[in-house]
């Protein structure tokens, strides 16, 4: 199974300060927004990942994560030279994730909850069309949202819906099989002129192939695409690791939990960055 992570736009609603930065590179609790979507692409047990940027913002990624090799990933890099919709991911990361499935991950969501890993695996093992992800919201008017019937099946899709039909909100994380990419070819710009993730979904809920994963109590879902939403999920954040004292989305112990690294490698990369208490964090995973 291969991965997308798709860390595009211009993030208008964060600015001044995506004046000069990506907002995938803001800090969310001390570590990189994008080490959250990352980290679930890895638990869910995916190596093989695309970053999709500007071709401005491509470089600091490069910087920032290499090939992935110190995480025991193979990261490769793709260009969108402007935002045409969230579907476009697809399309430009065809020759990355030809013939097999995918997942396709938006580098502002933030996903945490218990046995997380292990959902995700579980749905990975099991993609036949495609799997979505619902989470119920009180405002289901900002999103897509998903529909289910009595037995739990997914039933209706809708994009931003005056009248909702449920609180689920369907969340930026998709896995879809090999059809994707026949699907994404074929669907037309929206009236926004954008190529919508919503009529990809749509044409697999039209094969009878769509289904929704409900995240629901124990787990929690941030979109950081506002102000207001980014510190709130920095919040979130730092408070479960104080009380907890783990860190939530750390790429390197993820790495190790997953058998992507070993403890030798991950006492390097600890060492390497002792002087912060991220680094310290990295070496204590280490038994003495």
């Amino acid at each position: 199974m291969k991965g997308i992570l798709l860390a595009g736009g211009s993030g208008t609603r964060l600015y001044p300060a995506t004046s000069v930065i990506t907002k995938h590179l803001l800090p969310v609790a001390a570590k990189p927004m994008i080490f959250y979507p990352l980290t679930v692409l890895m638990l869910a047990g995916i190596r093989d990942i695309l970053i999709i940027s500007s071709p401005h913002d491509l470089p600091r990624f490069r910087a920032l994560f290499k090939d992935g090799s110190h995480l025991g990933l193979n990261i490769s890099y793709a260009e969108q030279r402007e935002p045409k919709g969230i579907a476009e991911a697809l399309l430009i990361g065809a020759d990355h994730i030809r013939g097999e499935s995918s997942v396709l991950a938006l580098g502002d969501n933030i996903f945490h909850g218990h046995h997380f890993s292990d959902t995700l695996q579980g749905a990975a093992r099991e993609v036949e069309g495609c799997v979505l992800f619902g989470y119920p919201v009180h405002d289901p008017e900002r999103y897509g949202v998903g529909e289910t019937d009595g037995d739990g099946r997914l039933v209706s899709i809708e994009e931003k819906p005056e009248k909702p039909r449920s609180n689920r909100a369907i969340t930026g994380l998709y896995m879809y099989d090999h059809q994707v990419l026949d699907i994404a070819k074929n669907i037309r710009p929206s009236a926004r002129g954008e190529l919508e993730i919503t009529d990809v979904n749509r044409e697999y809920l039209a094969r009878g192939q769509a289904r929704l994963i409900n995240l629901g109590r124990g787990f929690a879902w941030l979109d950081t695409g506002t102000p207001e939403a980014l510190m709130q999920a920095g919040l979130y954040v730092q408070t479960m690791e104080e009380r907890q004292g783990v860190r939530i989305a750390c790429p390197e112990e993820v790495a190790l939990r997953m058998g992507f690294i070993d403890l030798e490698q991950c006492h390097r990369l600890g060492r390497q960055n002792a002087g912060s208490a991220y680094g310290q964090y990295l070496l204590s995973l280490v038994p003495a």
